[in-house]
């Protein structure tokens, strides 16, 4: 999709301070409508008159308060390092990679290496093209494979032959779908990723294995949870979201689980947001054990691609 200026003298006459307060509430978003109108036209969300149509509302939402909860590890690392390294892992449509990478450049002038990984060909040549639309292909890349088929390392260098490789400072993984998630995880914590926030999307590993477990009619403490669909689902999530906590805290990362999104938009709405501070912590992996051990011995997938 071509970006022209003759779109964004149109979206600066749209967007005028009424129309802007009604999408964002008055809030202080990173990406507003009147300074990105050319990235949200090119990621779906502004139509080619430069207005936003309802459905996309809740998205652009969604997007800034993902955006606020990690401005400040961003800012960090912007402080920090001469040149960015993000990775987003399992990136699907590539919204939130390529307004990183447009507020990099354009908000913070800063120079970055983005990369997004996705299993599908399809939307990874989609964000391609809209990332070469917005004159960014040279500092955000995509690769269509499985998120941990490869080495951190290996991608960086085939990616950006020209660029001195180093640990990604930031890893991200929105809404990737059920074990994607751990790999996303595995992946970060294998490459010592400085920083990770993870959106965790359709926990179905653990409750597979605690219906077996209920289902297998041996006696256990939870089986009510077990043998009922809904409440098995939900625990299994929450569950499921622990034990990653106390996973990724025994290798060294500080954790915190916040809702990201109003339930009101999503159910999908927490967000853990990971920064190294050491090597291991043990009394995280006790805790691990302990909470698995009291839930029939089942176990998530993260557990053995970190072991």
């Amino acid at each position: 999709m071509q970006i022209t200026a003759e779109f964004t003298e149109k979206a600066a006459r749209h967007w005028t301070k009424e129309r802007e307060t009604k999408v964002t509430g008055g809030k202080d978003w990173l990406i507003k409508p009147s300074e990105g109108a050319a990235v949200l036209r090119a990621i779906g969300l502004l139509n080619s008159d430069a207005s936003m149509p309802a459905d996309a509302v809740r998205k652009f939402s969604q997007i800034n308060h993902m955006l606020t909860l990690l401005r400040p590890v961003l800012e960090d690392l912007i402080s920090r390092h001469e040149q960015i390294r993000v990775v987003d892992a399992c990136c699907g449509t590539s919204y939130l990679t390529i307004l990183l990478a447009w507020l990099l450049r354009k908000r913070w002038n800063k120079k970055a290496c983005i990369v997004g990984i996705d299993s599908n060909a399809r939307v990874i040549a989609t964000s391609q093209e809209r990332a070469t639309a917005l004159d960014l292909a040279e500092m955000v890349r995509f690769k269509a494979e499985n998120v941990g088929d490869r080495p951190w390392d290996d991608i960086f260098t085939e990616l950006f032959p020209d660029e001195a490789a180093g640990r990604p400072h930031l890893v991200l993984s929105l809404h990737a779908c059920d074990t994607a998630t751990d790999h996303a995880m595995a992946f970060a914590v294998n490459a010592k990723a400085d920083a990770m926030a993870f959106a965790p999307c359709c926990h179905a590993e653990l409750a597979r294995k605690w219906k077996a477990v209920g289902d297998s009619k041996a006696e256990h403490p939870f089986n009510p949870i077990f043998q009922t669909p809904n409440i098995r689902r939900e625990t299994a999530a929450h569950v499921t979201d622990t034990m990653r906590m106390l996973l990724l805290r025994s290798r060294g990362y500080e954790v915190t689980a916040t809702e990201f999104v109003p339930s009101a938009h999503t159910v999908k709405n927490r967000l853990l947001l990971c920064q190294r501070r050491g090597q291991f912590l043990k009394s995280a992996s006790a805790e691990f054990t302990g909470l698995k051990s009291a839930l029939s011995g089942e176990g998530i997938l993260l557990e053995e691609l970190l072991t």
